[in-house]
């Protein structure tokens, strides 16, 4: 059964905390008639500092799209290789023992896809599968997990890389001063992730991927969107998106039904940090108590809102507190643009007796 192995995560060296945030906002957009809602939203998300590529100062700066992207470029370049030797590793797999590899990103542009580089420049064999996904944004990581299991099913024995590289300050657009575009300023972070699905299982303890789904909420394609201008992805955020876990938790218990489980009776439960409410809402609505989405709360804490990237840093977390117990099960969601959700069904794989004895 494919595992997903325990992911790598890597943040930037830079940080903006919430403080520095709000005075910021005030700085660049005083006077604005919408800045005080705009103020209180962001101080509600919960966010205490993020990471990011540059110095905040440059970060301010728009130097135009050309320059912003070959950052992209530059910066994922440097950061992707060692996260992915981390998850390498953490998968007990080599370079050459990868089949395909999937790349998410909405944050950068590049043709060929970084998959083209990460093969010449990583040691991957020449005939890896190429899957790059640019435009499911938040919901990415989510889909990239699913895929990797679909792969492993259609290719037994198969083993998948999944990387993560979401860069999301250099989309940061100063003359925006919509309440959508403010509140994403103050909300979403940089960070690069990668993980392993082993085709046939082993490796240690893991997540066995037993089934995926998604779904698309009607007529909501317009809720999250990227505006293409000169100056770049101009992010829009329309103020029904939190409201969205009202429609999607009866899909996901339907979802785990059909698999014979109970989506408010598992054990983890791995989602996209996508901000407070979401969070909040998909607990009420799946009458579980908050503190089941604790690393996702954290990982919004600590990092905001990181994109493709929330799912790895939430599941990092949840192999690292390593309370759980062999064949415990879990949901995995990734909410994004559309409105998608990409969900999957897993349980808690562990598979010598030295680790059970590690776990006792």
């Amino acid at each position: 059964m494919p595992r997903l192995c325990k992911p790598a995560v890597s943040v930037p060296e830079y940080v903006i905390t919430m403080e520095e945030t709000l005075d910021f906002a005030e700085r660049v957009h005083g006077g604005k008639p919408q800045l005080p809602l705009a103020l209180r939203l962001i101080r509600n998300t919960g966010v205490q500092k993020r990471h990011i590529v540059q110095p905040i100062e440059k970060t301010l700066r728009h130097p135009g799209l050309e320059e912003r992207n070959r950052i992209y470029e530059v910066e994922s370049k440097k950061r992707c290789p060692e996260v992915i030797e981390q998850a390498l590793g953490n998968a007990d797999v080599t370079a050459r023992e990868i089949d395909a590899i999937i790349y998410v990103s909405c944050t950068g542009f590049l043709m060929p896809s970084l998959t083209a580089w990460l093969i010449n420049h990583m040691g991957l064999r020449y005939d890896t599968r190429q899957i790059p996904i640019a435009q499911l944004g938040c919901a990415a990581g989510g889909a990239a997990v699913n895929r990797a299991h679909d792969f492993c099913l259609a290719h037994p024995g198969s083993n998948v890389l999944i990387v993560s590289c979401e860069l999301c300050s250099l989309c940061y657009q100063p003359d925006d001063d919509g309440i959508g575009s403010l509140l994403s300023d103050g909300l979403f972070g940089d960070a690069v992730a990668a993980a392993v699905v082993r085709g046939n299982g082993n490796g240690g303890v893991g997540i066995d991927l037993e089934r995926n789904a998604s779904y698309l909420i009607p007529n909501t394609e317009d809720w999250i969107s990227y505006a293409v201008r000169d100056t770049g992805f101009h992010f829009q955020l329309d103020r029904r998106v939190p409201g969205t876990m009202e429609p999607l938790a009866p899909v996901l218990r339907e979802f785990a039904k059909d698999h014979s489980w109970d989506a408010g009776k598992l054990d983890f439960y791995i989602v996209h940090a996508g901000g407070p409410r979401i969070l909040d809402d998909l607990a009420k609505f799946l009458d579980v108590d908050r503190q089941v989405f604790r690393h996702s709360w954290a990982t919004l804490t600590e990092y905001g809102n990181i994109a493709s990237a929330v799912v790895f840093d939430a599941a990092r977390r949840l192999f690292e507190e390593d309370n759980l117990l062999p064949d415990a099960t879990g949901l995995i969601a990734g909410f994004g643009p559309g409105i998608t959700a990409e969900m999957a069904l897993g349980r808690w794989g562990v598979d010598a007796l030295g680790d059970l004895e590690t776990l006792a």
